[in-house]
């Protein structure tokens, strides 16, 4: 009587598992088809594992015993299932996503690394666990109870809140086993694309806000130009001079959003090259000189002549006017902005200002988009809220670093922190 080939199946099925789990890697940005996918793979897997927490014997489904090993350490007598189960299990163990597998009873059977990992940090799960035991969670609890009582799909987004927030998106989905239902369920941690998402609708409204404030300034001063206003000289210059100030608002708003979109998107190259500082900081200067003496602040290079950095040089001088250009619009009549360097493991350059200063409570925000400490005196002022941002990614893509000392009535120092030395070239992002 020929032997049964136990060991070649267990293989397949541990070859095709693992196949399967790199795809799903590959494809892990589209969560719908891998949602779907998901609880296929995972239910030939899991149900493997079920049949060795249970013995394989096929004497019905034993309550779980007090010594109930954990779970994911336990293996089934002889060679090749012991080999499988081994590889089996190395394969859930390195999937990102959490699978928990329930009997027809809501008692855990099986459950991976990143399961433990949601439930009990770490920590190890038992089998024969009440589900109830594990989580109290309502929300996993009902799916669970659906799949095995109605054998019905249920997806359910999941909100854990602990020593940090993190939001799941659960897809749980009926799994027959001996003839029993029990009840497979795989977790998406989709904290961090709720995240983006946030953000991502935060700068649609902060768009739409700061294009609507222009729009409006400038429909209602067309509105009184054609009530008759044209028929007045000296009134239409002074109205025609609010509808220009406020579209070169919204050209500056739209090149500021297209310029850090291109940054982010990794679109703009950054060109390291040896560049002397103090010529660059005098044509910034220059650039500004007139923005500078109708504030009645003084500009100063403390730059050393000497002094090179290793920098792409249109990307630093456009930095430098980002800096330079906000240091003038909030520092006092009367005051000073500087900038200076230093040689150090990195170079650094600094701009100084005599302006009110940033409250600490601002400090950590200020590198966002549209973040304003003053928002009605910065739109005044014609900022955009994409300056300090744009910054923040240039620096980044050098390799380098911004920071930002301030206190109240101190004035400000913005730091640019440059590697001293760089790939030829990188990637903005």
């Amino acid at each position: 009587m020929l032997s049964r080939p136990k060991l070649p199946l267990a293989l397949c099925l541990v070859a095709l598992v693992a196949l399967v789990a790199l795809f799903i890697y590959i494809v892990s940005g589209v969560r719908e088809g891998l949602l779907t996918l998901m609880v296929g793979v995972p239910s030939i897997l899991l149900g493997f594992l079920a049949a060795r927490g249970r013995g394989g014997a096929g004497e019905g489904r034993a309550a779980p015993r007090s010594d109930t090993p954990q779970v994911g350490t336990h293996h089934a007598p002889g060679n090749g299932s012991a080999a499988a189960g081994a590889l089996l299990e190395a394969t859930m163990n390195g999937m990102r996503e959490g699978v928990l597998v329930v009997n027809e009873h809501l008692r855990i059977v099986s459950a991976n690394k990143a399961a433990r990992a949601v439930f009990v940090r770490g920590g190890e799960i038992e089998a024969g666990q009440p589900l109830s035991a594990l989580t109290r969670n309502p929300a996993v609890n009902a799916a669970y109870r659906a799949a095995v009582e109605r054998r019905a799909d249920t997806q359910v987004r999941v909100e854990l809140v602990g020593t940090d927030r993190r939001v799941l998106e659960l897809r749980v989905a009926p799994l027959e086993v001996e003839g029993a239902c029990d009840a497979i369920g795989v977790f998406f941690d989709i904290t961090q694309l709720e995240r983006l998402e946030r953000v991502r609708q935060e700068f649609l409204s902060n768009v739409s806000h700061e294009l609507r404030t222009p729009l409006t300034s400038i429909l209602a001063f067309v509105e009184t130009l054609e009530d008759g206003a044209m028929d007045e000289p000296q009134d239409a210059r002074r109205f025609l001079s609010v509808i220009r100030r406020n579209s070169e608002r919204m050209r500056t708003l739209i090149e500021d959003i297209m310029e850090l979109s291109s940054i982010e998107s990794g679109a703009s190259r950054v060109e390291p090259r040896p560049v002397r500082l103090s010529p660059l900081v005098q044509e910034v200067f220059s650039a500004l000189a007139s923005k500078a003496d109708g504030c009645g602040v003084a500009l100063v290079n403390a730059v050393p002549p000497e002094a090179n950095v290793q920098a792409d040089s249109r990307r630093l001088e456009q930095m430098l006017l980002n800096l330079v250009d906000n240091a003038v619009k909030f520092s006092r009549r009367g005051g000073a902005v500087t900038v200076g360097y230093e040689r150090g493991e990195r170079d650094v350059v600094t701009v100084t200002d005599t302006g009110e200063g940033i409250s600490a409570e601002h400090l950590p925000r200020i590198f966002e988009r549209f973040y304003r400490v003053d928002s009605a005196r910065s739109r005044e002022l014609g900022g955009t809220g994409l300056g300090l941002a744009i910054v923040k990614h240039l620096a980044r893509a050098h390799g380098g670093e911004v920071r930002v000392r301030s206190a109240w009535g101190e004035g400000s120092t913005f730091t640019v922190e440059l590697p001293r030395e760089q790939p030829a070239e990188t990637t903005a992002a």
